[in-house]
């Protein structure tokens, strides 16, 4: 069984530092103002906090890390506007057999035909309501290419893009790349 110290202000409000024999760096916790118990140790070297845990850094990997909250906003926005990841976004050859070069959150493209690709994600969407940012790149044969979004046929699971040739219509792309916003 593993021992923990744990050591600091003991009344009301404190900040406590708990070192493991078993690591090489202590955690320090700021404890809220409570009456009731806030750490208790189950006997099996585990530590259970009670109450609201204020961390204000971690070193280590935090792989054995549960529980933590995803941020609220990403650490690399500056500006007072809100900044918004890419929930899913993919780049795939469209021609021949359609196959995906490199994604995140997209399970597959299906080939609905010449030019018509529909992506589908891995996890869904909330709902339809995403924006879709869709370009295609031509050979050399194709004198134009045009990337055109299908929003009849957003779903949360899926979403179209169609390429086409303008003066030939439908065209399959060399090169198409996709992002989707929530």
């Amino acid at each position: 069984m593993s021992q923990v110290t744990i050591s600091g202000n003991a009344g009301g409000t404190g900040i406590f530092t708990i070192a493991s024999p078993n690591s090489n760096s202590n955690v320090t916790l700021t404890l809220p103002a409570t009456t009731g118990t806030v750490l208790a140790a189950d006997g099996s070297g585990n530590v259970s906090v009670s109450g609201t845990v204020t961390a204000t850094s971690f070193s280590g990997s935090g792989a054995s890390l549960t529980g933590i909250p995803a941020p609220s906003a990403l650490t690399t926005a500056s500006g007072s506007a809100p900044s918004y990841s890419a929930r899913a976004w993919v780049n795939f050859n469209g021609t021949g057999t359609v196959a995906i070069r490199a994604s995140g959150n997209v399970s597959s493209i299906t080939d609905n035909g010449t030019g018509n690709y529909t992506v589908n994600f891995t996890t869904a969407m909330s709902d339809a309501n995403y924006s879709v940012t869709a370009l295609s790149s031509r050979d050399a044969s194709t004198s134009n290419i045009i990337t055109q979004i299908d929003g009849t046929t957003f779903t949360s699971s899926a979403c179209r893009i169609r390429t086409f040739d303008v003066a030939n219509g439908g065209q399959d792309a060399l090169n198409a790349c996709v992002s989707v916003f929530r």
